[in-house]
């Protein structure tokens, strides 16, 4: 049996039965204590499923939108090793992108917690 397809069964082997005992092991006792919501040891106040801001996933999607633009930029140093100027219109280009699109948000209000 080869090395390969033996390390494939038995990691398989072994992923099956972690998983059987993570299935029937636990004792599953439900009470009201612990189907609850927990708020830092404090009584809910209200439900837990009200739904968030919309504001809150703008602020969310801006913040990754601009992670995106710090791992596009991240490697411009090493590229201008290449083509200088390509290097520096295609930065060049995002970041006008990217603050165009801030400045708008700004400008609508869409950055504006409270109205």
């Amino acid at each position: 049996m080869s090395p390969i397809l033996l390390m494939l069964l038995l990691s398989a082997t072994l992923s099956a039965l972690l998983i059987m005992v993570g299935f029937w092991l636990p004792v599953n006792n439900p009470d009201a204590e612990k189907l609850s919501p927990y708020e830092c040891g404090f009584d809910p106040l209200g439900s837990a499923r009200l739904p968030f801001s919309i504001r809150f996933f703008l602020v969310a999607i801006l913040f990754l939108l601009f992670d995106l633009e710090i791992a596009l930029l991240l490697p411009t140093p090493w590229a201008t090793q290449m083509v200088p100027t390509n290097t520096f219109f295609w930065s060049a280009t995002i970041l006008t992108l990217l603050t165009a699109g801030l400045m708008y948000e700004w400008a609508q209000g869409g950055l504006e917690w409270a109205e």
